[in-house]
């Protein structure tokens, strides 16, 4: 009796076994998710790449980071524009202007492509979810430190990219928190094009032609090293402060030499990992509120999901880099 209870038992656990062993996976053996962003060979999207990949590996699906390795808007919707031909499973793309991808955008989703927006948003599009930092939040944050830095009193020099629909929104945000300070006003907005020798180049000229000002806010990634150099060539380091944005490797050593008073940190790593989650929900109508995303009245995700960011400075640099070292990060 005891034999055959010993045998009815290993053989109802061969059962489930072998039937665990043929259930069909979640994931197709050639899902595949795609991000599109421009200037793709800074740190910030390095960032990103690791995270999309990382959440594309955890997942068992392919995943494809690819644009320009320069500032090109144009490029990079054409780069958008051909991944959605190939129709991938879900697209997250960071379009560097708004305008000229909402049509992209909204071809993708008509064609059962579903794009989620990551780090700058499309909103007049039909994207399904936009992830990352609140930008107008952001440059409060941006415009506070840089009017305590200047004790309330002083001119600031301004570095962004026209046109960048996060950037504006940054710039708004900073605006309206300058507000608070009268004293302190924009001496010159400079268009850097998301490109640190440009940065150094308008810096350079201001310094070169002895315009008086206080302070550099940036107000995307490139322009803090950018600005950082500027002042070295004119042995203006640590004399002129510099409220940076993001948190690359030069940015971050830059707050080490007491060059770069502190940074705005953003989150590329979980944008990216987590949009890819998000498409992949999708794709497979993980949240079952209704059959089916694209015969749905509405997106069963959130529509914006703000990542956050921090502020770093001398007082958390060191543990800031440890951290990112023992992750395996670039910083």
């Amino acid at each position: 009796m005891a034999r055959r209870l010993k045998i009815a038992c290993l053989a109802a656990l061969f059962s489930v076994v072998l039937l665990a062993a043929c259930e069909k996976s979640l994931h197709e053996k050639d899902e595949r998710y795609v991000f599109v962003a421009t200037n793709i060979s800074l740190p910030y999207w390095q960032d990103a790449k690791a995270g999309f990949m990382e959440s594309a590996q955890v997942l068992g699906v392919k995943g494809e980071f690819s644009g320009p390795n320069t500032y090109a808007p144009d490029e990079e919707l054409k780069t958008s524009q051909n991944a959605a031909a190939t129709h991938p499973a879900g697209i997250v793309v960071s379009p560097a202007r708004p305008g000229i991808f909402k049509d992209a955008i909204d071809k993708a989703i008509e064609e059962g492509v579903p794009v989620v927006c990551a780090d700058s948003d499309s909103p007049a599009s039909h994207r399904i979810l936009f992830i990352g930092t609140d930008n107008f939040r952001a440059g409060l944050k941006s415009g506070r430190l840089v009017a305590d830095v200047l004790h309330q009193h002083g001119r600031v020099v301004l570095l962004t990219i026209h046109d960048q629909y996060n950037l504006d929104e940054r710039l708004r945000g900073v605006q309206e928190e300058l507000k608070k300070y009268p004293y302190v006003t924009f001496y010159k907005v400079y268009d850097d094009r998301g490109d640190p020798q440009v940065a150094e180049q308008g810096v350079s000229e201001i310094l070169q032609n002895k315009e008086s000002f206080d302070a550099i806010l940036c107000l995307e990634a490139s322009g803090g090293p950018g600005a950082a150099k500027a002042l070295a060539r004119f042995g203006l380091s640590g004399k002129i402060p510099i409220v940076a944005m993001d948190a690359n490797p030069e940015t971050l050593d830059g707050i080490s030499k007491g060059v770069i008073v502190a940074t705005v940190s953003q989150k590329p790593y979980t944008m990216a990992f987590y949009g890819l989650r998000f498409l992949d929900d999708l794709h497979h109508n993980s949240v079952h509120e209704f059959k089916d995303w694209r015969t749905a009245p509405a997106s069963p995700l959130p529509a914006v999901l703000d990542t956050g960011t921090s502020v770093i400075d001398t007082r958390n640099v060191d543990d800031f880099r440890n951290a990112l070292a023992a992750h395996g990060g670039a910083s």
